[in-house]
């Protein structure tokens, strides 16, 4: 019979640690309502990132999902997670691994999984972007993603043009999915409290994706490395900037914050036919 996690956490001694960005979200109600923004559907396989102790894992489980596989880095959790949800043990498949270095093709091949898998995590502050734009690169193995990041981050990967939290990380986005922020969380959800606020943004593939990722990333990383300045001067070390905005159809004067995701992805286009 499985107990109660508060009370599991503190009989073992377990605690955040600060190096991995641990902040743990315990309360069973809020972790429900992420879980039901997730869009959960029966059969679904999900794949939940830094589970820590267990408390999203719980309202995953509590989902129709017919698995949850969890990544932990931290093994102490991955002993615990084993061992609190041991009733789920057919549902419920833990691995220790750093998700910023694991192959995910390699373990859903192990372990047979064939349909897209959704992504639905409460994650380590200090990986959040760089998992995400791992995920948007990835293959046919995705599925909908449903993710806790700081609520700047957040507000960055769904920012529109003219925006002052638009940038890269809302482009390489918009490139594979529609992102909208599905909820703010307080910051005092958390244990310990984290020293910002939280918010969960849902990302959904739009069915028209551009491919080039790794070109796009180098051309926004030009682009917006320099906001401040004209394109036709933040992107000279990309080559003939006049000539490379002009294949692209956009004006050398504008800033890059001006610029929609789709005018980005003509410049990636041009860029990478000139590479």
């Amino acid at each position: 019979m499985r107990g109660d996690l508060r009370q599991a956490l503190e009989a073992d001694n377990l605690f955040a640690r600060k190096s991995l960005g641990q902040h743990f979200l315990l309360d069973l109600n809020l972790t429900a309502k992420i879980a039901r923004l997730a869009g959960i559907q029966p059969g679904d396989t999900i794949l939940e990132v830094g589970p820590g102790p267990g408390g999203l894992t719980h309202a995953l489980l509590a989902s129709p999902a017919a698995r949850v596989i969890a990544v932990e880095k931290d093994p102490r959790f991955v002993a615990h997670l084993r061992s609190f949800f041991a009733d789920e043990a057919d549902r419920l498949i833990v691995r220790e691994a750093d998700a910023l270095a694991l192959d995910e093709v390699t373990l859903l091949a192990e372990l047979g999984i064939k349909q897209p898998v959704r992504l639905i995590s409460n994650l380590p502050y200090n990986v959040g972007t760089p998992l995400l734009v791992k995920w948007l690169k990835a293959g046919s193995w995705r599925g909908p993603m449903c993710l806790m990041f700081q609520t700047e981050v957040a507000e960055r990967i769904c920012a529109r043009p003219g925006s002052p939290h638009y940038g890269r990380l809302a482009v390489l986005a918009a490139a594979r999915c529609d992102a909208r922020l599905a909820l703010h969380v307080p910051r005092l959800a958390f244990v310990p409290p984290p020293k910002v606020e939280s918010a969960i943004v849902v990302l959904e593939d739009h069915g028209k994706p551009f491919e080039d990722l790794p070109g796009l990333e180098h051309v926004t990383a030009h682009a917006f490395g320099q906001r401040r300045k004209m394109l036709r001067a933040s992107l000279k070390g990309l080559g003939d900037a006049e000539a490379l905005l002009a294949d692209a159809g956009i004006d050398p004067t504008a800033r890059p914050e001006t610029i929609s995701p789709e005018g980005f992805f003509a410049l990636a286009r041009a860029w990478r036919a000139r590479a």
